[in-house]
């Protein structure tokens, strides 16, 4: 055998047929596959971390944003509020300060009846004080009703007791010394009273 039939020889066997090198580009490329799989796994594996920790971050950030939402909607409300009663309030110093001088009218008034005072100049203080009124009642300022009410601590300041004149007067309120006066709901002078006494 001369070396050209060996090298043909040769040659003949490393050409394989159609079928092999199909048989063996398959293998290589279920290699590769399998190979590429294992990593694209690894890789989804990775990337379902990720999302899930993104979605942890997104629930934190979401609950802190709805937290801090609801503090400053609690602390405008609570701003809104105080500006409201500050408004309601903010005259309540002078009003106070000026009740003296109301009750001091009052009297004037009541002495006015017992003393020979002329009708024109009455009729004048008496235009006065109902303007002084109505002022500061459009201000929130109102009497409380006291003569025959239950007593009440709330507004009622007890200066002392005397017997009842009837039975439905014991417990209730017999006579007043001082007017009392609520500003927009809220008492600012209590009523100084007498109290029928329980038997």
């Amino acid at each position: 055998m001369t070396e050209e039939q060996k090298n043909k020889g040769q040659k003949q066997k490393e050409q394989k047929t159609p079928e092999e090198q199909q048989k063996k580009n398959n293998a290589a490329s279920e290699h590769t596959n399998s190979g590429k799989k294992a990593k694209k796994s690894k890789q989804q594996r990775e990337n379902e971390k990720e999302k899930e920790a993104l979605k942890e971050k997104l629930a934190e950030l979401n609950d802190k944003h709805l937290r801090l939402f609801s503090e400053f909607d609690n602390f405008r409300k609570r701003s809104l509020k105080e500006k409201i009663q500050l408004t309601e309030t903010a005259s309540e110093e002078v009003l106070v300060a000026l009740l003296p001088v109301l009750d001091d009218f009052e009297r004037a008034i009541n002495s006015m009846d017992e003393a020979n005072v002329e009708e024109k100049f009455k009729e004048g203080v008496m235009l006065i004080f109902n303007k002084f009124i109505t002022v500061l009642n459009q201000r929130g300022l109102k009497p409380m009703k006291t003569i025959g009410e239950e007593f009440n601590t709330d507004y009622h300041e007890a200066v002392t007791e005397i017997p009842a004149p009837s039975g439905d007067m014991q417990g209730k309120v017999v006579d007043e010394i001082e007017k009392g006066y609520m500003l927009n709901g809220k008492v600012i002078r209590y009523a100084k009273v007498i109290v029928g006494k329980k038997s």
